[in-house]
């Protein structure tokens, strides 16, 4: 009886370090989640926040050239 109850001790600490192993690669993915869904939302938000100050003076330039 005794050894059975090593034997699953033994088990017990193998899978308590698989659950360790596990936990840490799981927030190692999160965090690179994370900074994908802010580097992308930046590359996509920010142009389109500056997009609407930057086309009027460009159409003025472009105006100009046409002799309008």
């Amino acid at each position: 009886m005794q050894e059975q109850l090593d034997r699953m001790e033994l088990k017990l600490i193998a899978l308590e370090g698989k659950l360790d192993a596990v936990y840490q690669s799981s927030e190692k993915m999160r965090k690179y989640f994370m900074w994908t869904l802010i580097i992308t939302v930046g590359a996509i938000a920010i142009p389109l926040l500056i997009l609407p100050a930057v086309i009027p003076g460009f159409l003025a330039s472009q105006g100009v050239g046409l002799g309008f």
